[in-house]
């Protein structure tokens, strides 16, 4: 397969590639394919292709950003190599518009001077993942289950290009970077919410069954973008957060030496006594 329509139809809407790879894109995934801003947040149902629209914004930049560099990353390196497979397979699909310098499981290099690199997200230390720079795309998958220390790591890669981030996720809890950055509205983001009751390619029977297997909390953390309670917390977040409140002075009515053998702890029952 070739690109079927005249190049700088591309440079203007990414998400015409999807018609050259017979791929039928829901309204938000093409939105969020030309969307130019610098910083996007994608809370997204599983399956609801929040891998999909990364990875062709990723071929796009190799194909039509000559010399760009773009890296993907997730929680371990075999999901970020993942990630960068299913860039490979669009590629060829393609037809391979620009020609190949060299080819991997971790890297795509073209004769344009574009380059896709996958970063292992559990590197220890984070540091490790360094060295990058002027990058124009920056990919994070799941995103809600990638450490505080690797996104520090590679913000800075940003600096000089004002390259694209964009960071995929459904939630993982109330907890961690993603999660702080969905919340506060102070945070420069573009967030994009997409419940699986949005996504046509997911059944309705299907949903059903899993709201009645999984149970609420797991079905709506998994389906309905919902940040819920870790259940394996000593602490519910809410008492966590007040904690933290500087006008709160007097613990001791707070928790009873019995809690713990009743197991009231973290199971939404502390409260004020």
């Amino acid at each position: 397969m070739a690109l079927l329509l005249p190049e700088a139809l591309y440079g203007q809407r990414p998400s015409l590639l999807a018609r050259d790879l017979e791929l039928e894109l829901d309204p938000w995934q093409a939105e969020a394919l030309n969307d130019r801003h610098g910083r996007t947040l994608l809370n997204c149902a599983r399956q609801s292709g929040k891998s999909t629209v990364m990875a062709l914004k990723a071929t796009w930049y190799a194909l039509f950003q000559p010399g760009s560099l773009s890296l993907v990353c997730a929680p371990t390196q075999d999901q970020s190599d993942e990630l960068l497979a299913v860039i490979h397979r669009l590629y060829r699909t393609l037809g391979k518009p620009v020609a190949l310098t060299a080819e991997n499981v971790r890297s795509l290099r073209l004769l344009s001077g574009s380059r896709i690199v996958s970063l292992p997200g559990d590197a220890r230390p984070a540091d490790h993942v360094r060295g990058f720079s002027n990058v124009n795309l920056m990919c994070i998958d799941e995103a809600a289950r990638t450490s505080d220390e690797l996104v520090e790591a590679v913000r800075p890669m940003l600096a000089v290009s004002g390259g694209q981030i964009v960071a995929s996720s459904t939630p993982a809890g109330k907890r961690g970077w993603w999660y702080q950055a969905w919340m506060d509205a102070s945070q420069d983001w573009r967030r994009v919410e997409v419940p699986a009751t949005a996504c046509s390619r997911i059944p309705a029977a299907f949903l059903e069954r899993e709201r009645r297997e999984l149970g609420e909390r797991h079905f709506n953390a998994e389906y309905c973008c919902s940040f819920e309670e870790n259940e394996t917390a000593l602490f519910p977040e809410s008492v966590l957060e007040q904690l933290a409140d500087p006008e709160v002075q007097d613990w001791s009515g707070w928790l009873h030496a019995d809690d713990l053998d009743k197991g009231a702890v973290g199971s939404g029952s502390f409260a004020h006594r």
